[in-house]
């Protein structure tokens, strides 16, 4: 007796319906300046749109500590694409990777819900950017309000001296 399955059990329709994207995190080795660290991923880019697919989104985390040490290394540079397309742009994203000895370590993770927000850490990284230019701007309106203070309380010294 033969079973038939109904197109909700299929694959490609149920990937239809549903999109997906994959974000891949790769850590490029310090050595590797920033501007380097850019020009490899615009290659990866390319790669993934030769073969078919785009990147969503592009953020460079930069320079950061390591959980633990990779070939004696402590720190990398980190960065975040988020690409929309068929698996074949990720296998090729994914080789690109593998072919380049510049990068350490890689992720890749399909995620169902694209969000336009920036990640969690360029979240953090822009509120404490933020917090920093309000501090160095609070220091910078406390020494003028102090030396009006000053002035105004020597011009009350004068006039009492004076009078």
């Amino acid at each position: 007796m033969r079973i038939k399955h109904s197109g909700a059990c299929n694959d490609l329709a149920h990937r239809k319906e549903r999109r997906l994207y994959y974000e891949t995190i790769f850590i490029v080795n310090p050595d590797v300046s920033q501007e380097n660290t850019e020009a490899l991923t615009d290659g990866l880019i390319q790669r993934v749109e030769k073969a078919g697919g785009r990147i969503v989104k592009r953020e460079y985390w930069g320079s950061r500590p390591l959980a633990y040490a990779i070939n004696k290394r402590k720190r990398g540079h980190y960065t975040l694409l988020v690409t929309d397309g068929e698996p074949q742009a990720i296998k090729a994203l994914e080789e690109g990777i593998r072919l380049e000895e510049r990068i350490m370590r890689f992720l890749t993770t399909s995620i169902t819900k694209l969000s336009d927000d920036p990640s969690p850490l360029m979240r953090r990284r822009s509120s404490t950017a933020e917090t920093q230019e309000t501090k160095s701007e609070a220091q910078d309106e406390a020494p003028a309000e102090a030396s009006a203070d000053v002035a105004q309380s020597s011009e009350e010294t004068v006039s009492e001296a004076s009078a």
